[in-house]
């Protein structure tokens, strides 16, 4: 990973929040909200809570009593996030970095991640301060991506975009979202941190589109991947959008579209 991998600034949080999180997050997003809240937890704790999908989905769920902190290392994200949050006045909003919790030890029933995982440097100290800042047994629930090619609309445009540059092909999106999905290394990283209780569970889902512009614009301009094209040639950014929003609409025809959308459930228990 990179450090583009993690620059989510300028104009990427709007166009994450409102075309990437409807398209692939939202759907997971209301999984893990039902998830985390049907442990009836008294403390939870986001991490990499992004935009805030997982957040604006759980928040209501969670009982009056329920402390909540949502953290992100990027502000940017977070200050989208609390932005949105109708009722975030009632959430704990923290910049912090995943690797270095700055919690007490056994301060959270619950620690949930949505698609943050493949983000961090260290994943073994991150799943270590996960269970450090967990009560006996408490409940670390993440989610990660499976690989590209269970992903479509992330398989196509990622072929789109190497195609506008044969030479230096931004991978991004391989690299990092779909770069941490082998089931077997999650287990072991999670014993690696402390945990033996592991239950991986795989969803797949439908992504909604309504059109391949739509799609493509929101991986080509609303994540990362943004800074990998920018980085080599500026003046592309939009070329290449349009290369892939041709190439999904030539798979999926005009107007809205959908396409199969898969990821890993991941429950530790303390």
């Amino acid at each position: 990973m990179t450090d583009f991998d993690k620059a989510f600034i300028g104009s990427i949080p709007k166009l994450y929040d409102s075309l990437m999180v409807p398209m692939i997050f939202a759907p997971y997003a209301a999984g893990m909200a039902e998830r985390v809240a049907g442990f009836s937890p008294r403390a939870v704790l986001e991490t990499a809570a992004g935009s805030g999908a997982v957040t604006r989905a759980l928040a209501p769920r969670l009982g009056a009593g329920t402390r909540y902190v949502a953290s992100d290392l990027n502000q940017p994200m977070l200050d989208y996030a609390a932005a949105r949050q109708a009722d975030g006045g009632r959430i704990e909003w923290r910049q912090a970095d995943a690797m270095h919790l700055p919690f007490e030890d056994e301060t959270f029933d619950v620690v949930c991640c949505q698609f943050g995982a493949m983000f961090f440097p260290d994943r073994i100290g991150a799943y270590a301060e996960a269970r450090r800042v967990l009560q006996p047994g408490g409940r670390f629930v993440f989610s990660v991506w499976d690989s590209v090619q269970e992903n479509e609309f992330a398989a196509v445009v990622a072929q789109a975009v190497a195609e506008m540059f044969p030479e230096n092909p931004p991978v991004f999106i391989a690299r990092t979202p779909h770069g941490y999905y082998d089931k077997a290394r999650i287990r072991d990283d999670l014993r690696r941190a402390g945990f033996e209780d592991v239950q991986i569970e795989t969803h797949e889902e439908v992504s909604r589109a309504q059109s391949a512009q739509e799609a493509a614009t929101a991986y080509c301009q609303g994540t990362p991947l943004r800074n990998e094209i920018e980085a080599r040639d500026a003046s592309l950014l939009m070329p290449t959008t349009e290369r892939a929003a041709q190439a999904l609409a030539d798979r999926y025809g005009a107007g809205p579209i959908t396409g199969k959308i898969q990821a890993h459930v991941v429950t530790a228990t303390k």
